[in-house]
């Protein structure tokens, strides 16, 4: 019987090359990414994670966590309220971790809901 394992995503800031995103999986390998997703749909996350990087290169700040969400809502095939959802964030302007208020997120779930 083999033995249970984890996989864990590791984010950091760079001051050379900027935001890293590591993976690492049961067997020890790991990966660098520009974005990745993990658990069981985590096949159909990258897939559109893929799709959404091929397209733009550069992503802001409300880019970045609408796209999040919008992979989320996606591959989950659900409509997200703010009470539903948890998002924390560390910017490189301001390197602390900040978890988003319902407000705030309901701010995005607006802007997405528009620009659809």
């Amino acid at each position: 019987m083999r033995p249970l394992g984890c996989c864990m995503i590791l984010i950091a800031f760079d001051a050379e090359n900027g935001p890293q995103i590591y993976k690492t999986d049961p067997a020890g390998y790991y990966c660098g990414y520009r974005g990745t997703a993990a658990g069981v749909k985590q096949t159909e996350a990258s897939t559109f994670l893929e799709k959404k990087l091929k397209k733009r290169q550069n992503f802001d700040f409300n880019d970045t966590v609408r796209t999040a969400i919008l992979c989320l809502s996606t591959v989950l095939a659900a409509d997200f309220k703010a009470s539903e959802l948890e998002i924390a964030v560390v910017d490189k302007d301001e390197p602390k971790f900040k978890i988003f208020t319902e407000k705030e997120i309901d701010e995005h779930l607006t802007a997405i809901s528009e620009r659809d």
